[in-house]
């Protein structure tokens, strides 16, 4: 997770705020394997585009927040990887969580870490691993969330309109208009829903009122707090530890160290946003795709003429609709088949129909059964 403090901005209701951006940067390396790994998941590597997305991430956020206020909570095993693709930040700024405790902790760390320099600070809530391409308009739209997040005390997602009728999202559904922001209308939210079936998804996408949930989130200190300490008591408990901790002045990784891993394991969505009714929804104006398994990867190459999409040193016969990345010097050729996932690394190889993406999470936990399996997790 990265949390980003930035220059004060006038809103337009006269207020002032100091702007963060809390970035969660997590994952387990399981959907991309083999060139995924538990230490290495997505976000550190360059899945889509030159770049780790991690650090696309950090750059699309550097106009509107300052570098220098840009902080990266991760977990322990991915701190080394972390650390390496935020060179550019302050040692000081990269915070691992002794254990993952789910989102719903990672945002009362964050809350707690920005509360201590600023009790009214807002800050935002991203996800390290999906791909934007149109900058501009992510900025805009992220502008307008924190002008109205500061504006009033809501808690503020924002909502991506579905392109396709997805199983693999929870949606939102928005209900009546609430403001114009930036000349953007955000609406109140009905409900959050979970992973529909492919009939519900069609009469999500029919309705017009739904959107996919990515996890973006803006909300200030005190909202955040408020809500942590009214539905999930039970986590405010812990959190209170490392708020008087930090209040203290006292070293943050000692305190984390006994605290964090006791802390209650839910999701920020169950914990806090499905129990809340100050929740308001900015539709996106940007493209998004959260690239969640080796398919995806497809709608981010340019294809041959036979719809075959890949990287590295690769080639192939007659064959249509593959999917081939080879790291290194190693040359994978694929002949006479269709439809297929083909990923070598340096010590792992993966063959797998496109159809049969899902089972890949399956047969890296089998991997870890193997001799030596661990050393390629």
């Amino acid at each position: 997770m990265i949390i980003c403090r930035a220059r004060r901005l006038s809103l337009e209701s006269g207020l002032m705020a100091e702007r963060y951006i809390v970035i969660i940067a997590g994952g387990k390396g399981e959907r991309f394997w083999p060139q995924s790994r538990a230490a290495r998941p997505k976000q550190l590597l360059p899945i889509v585009g030159d770049s780790p997305l991690l650090t696309q991430t950090v750059e699309r956020v550097k106009p509107i927040v300052p570098t220098e206020n840009i902080y990266v909570i991760t977990s322990a095993l991915q701190e080394k990887g972390v650390r390496a693709v935020c060179s550019g930040l302050p040692k000081a700024n990269i915070i691992a969580e002794p254990e993952g405790r789910d989102t719903a902790a990672a945002v009362g760390l964050a809350a707690a870490i920005i509360g201590a320099r600023d009790p009214t600070g807002v800050f935002a809530v991203l996800p390290a691993d999906h791909v934007i391409h149109n900058r501009k308009k992510y900025q805009s739209d992220l502008n307008a969330a924190f002008t109205a997040a500061a504006a009033a005390p809501v808690m503020v997602t924002i909502g991506i309109a579905p392109t396709e009728p997805a199983t693999g999202f929870g949606y939102v559904q928005r209900a009546k208009p609430w403001k114009t922001i930036r000349r953007k209308t955000v609406y109140t939210v009905k409900r959050f829903v979970e992973k529909p079936d492919l009939a519900t998804a069609k009469k999500y996408l029919r309705a017009g009122t739904y959107f996919w949930n990515a996890g973006m989130f803006v909300w200030s200190v005190p909202v955040v707090e408020n809500a942590i300490a009214k539905f999930a008591p039970e986590l405010d408990a812990g959190l209170q530890l490392i708020r008087a901790a930090l209040a203290k002045g006292r070293k943050l990784g000692p305190v984390m160290k006994k605290v964090y891993p006791t802390l209650q394991k839910i999701s920020v969505d169950y914990a806090l946003l499905e129990k809340s009714d100050n929740v308001v929804v900015l539709p996106s104006t940007f493209d998004w795709d959260d690239v969640g398994a080796w398919p995806a990867v497809a709608r981010h190459y340019p294809p041959d003429a036979h719809g075959n999409v890949g990287r590295g040193l690769r080639m192939v016969e007659q064959g249509k609709g593959n999917i081939v990345f080879s790291e290194g010097e190693h040359l994978v050729v694929v002949v006479g088949a269709d439809d297929l996932i083909v990923v070598h690394t340096a010590d792992a190889t993966l063959v797998c129909p496109k159809n049969k993406a899902e089972e890949i999470k399956a047969a890296v936990k089998r991997v870890s059964t193997l001799t030596d399996g661990q050393r390629l997790l």
